[in-house]
């Protein structure tokens, strides 16, 4: 058996031991064949690894054998046709451009606060992300474009960036006033400032890491509420980053706080960070099935989360796709007409005369959006 990264699994790889939660609930057992839907749920549990099998070929020296070394991988061909005109649209051609733009500057600010003590303007970096942001945007938009702009590699930066992003987008349809969405918009970018204070060869290594290397990573939330309080910034913004791994059931770390003992600020951009982490690229397929995500989300995670943030997000992200085409797993295509309030992630889709309710059709569901 061996340890990889949860961002370097496949589907048909066996997990090579029992897998829990932070909380001790058991997620998934040992000789368990991996499908899409595991790995996701590794994701929302903040999983970073787990030991599989030695009978599936490494997907690291699969991609690098006989091959130039190379940072990024590139994505597979996959792309689903609601994805590819996405990714040829001019908003997203003039939004990827200022993305790899805004990445090198952010990075820069963030490694010369670590590295020389110099002050961090959040001001200033939260005008660079509102600049992507034309006036009357579609936020809806905006998520689209996110869900498209990931290359395999993400990393710290880049994530970081897209987390600003959704909080930006949750906290305006939360109806927040204005200071509060900069504040969240802030929250939500230097929630993982911490991550870049851990050695980057634990972050990208892809061998096994010991317990000591996993507590050393783990301590990135404490590193960065030590380092953004030694700025003497926003102490909210300083809270989200020490407790955006927190859940409402206790189930979070690194304190194992519950409910109104978590920030408000912090319980935002937990379900921003999970959000992001879920639709991140995988080596096997790009963008992933938005009602793939809320389901995750209804099944394993509404509990986890301040009720009124959580099911704010999914119903904005599932209404936004009404009179939307897709195909079902059946093969089925038909537009979705109706939302089912109580299970968002299976709507009523019309297939030419026939009317399919997913809430009662348990064998189908969404596999894509046309």
């Amino acid at each position: 058996m061996r340890r990889i990264s949860t961002m370097q699994l496949i589907p048909g790889m066996i997990a090579a031991e029992d897998i829990y939660s932070f909380g001790n609930q058991l997620l998934i057992s040992r000789g368990t064949a991996l499908n899409d839907t595991a790995i996701i749920m590794l994701d929302m549990h903040d999983i970073v690894s787990i030991k599989i099998d030695d009978n599936f070929p490494d997907p690291i020296l699969s991609q690098t054998q006989e091959t130039a070394p190379r940072t990024v991988f590139p994505m597979p061909d996959l792309s689903l046709p609601y994805s590819v005109r996405t990714r040829r649209s001019p908003e997203f051609r003039s939004f990827k451009a200022k993305y790899n733009n805004s990445i090198d500057r952010f990075k820069l600010c963030l490694d010369l606060t670590v590295q020389k003590k110099l002050p961090l303007d959040t001001d200033d970096l939260y005008m660079d992300v509102m600049s992507f942001l034309e006036p009357g945007a579609n936020t809806f938009h905006i998520l689209n474009i996110l869900n498209n702009i990931r290359e395999y590699d993400d990393c710290t930066y880049s994530h970081s960036l897209n987390v600003a992003f959704i909080c930006n987008v949750l906290a305006r349809w939360l109806q927040m006033p204005e200071q509060a969405v900069r504040l969240a918009t802030a929250c939500g970018l230097f929630h993982d400032v911490g991550k870049i204070m851990v050695p980057q060869g634990l972050i990208q290594k892809p061998a096994r890491l010991s317990d000591e290397e996993f507590e050393i990573v783990r301590k990135h939330t404490a590193s960065g509420y030590q380092l953004l309080m030694n700025l003497n910034i926003d102490r909210r913004i300083c809270n989200a980053a020490l407790m955006h791994h927190e859940r409402c059931d206790g189930t979070g770390y690194p304190l194992g706080l519950t409910g109104i003992q978590i920030d408000p600020m912090a319980k935002l951009v937990a379900i921003a960070d999970v959000y992001d982490a879920m639709t991140a690229a995988r080596l096997y397929r790009g963008p992933i099935c938005p009602f793939k995500v809320i389901e995750m989300f209804e099944l394993d995670g509404l509990q986890k989360y301040e009720p009124r943030f959580i099911m704010t997000f999914l119903q904005n992200i599932v209404e936004t796709y009404v009179s939307n085409r897709c195909r079902l797993n059946n093969g089925m295509e038909g537009e979705i007409i109706l939302i089912n309030r109580d299970r968002l992630s299976r709507p009523v889709v019309q297939c030419g005369k026939k009317y399919i309710n997913l809430a009662e059709e348990r064998d189908l569901y969404i596999e894509c959006l046309l």
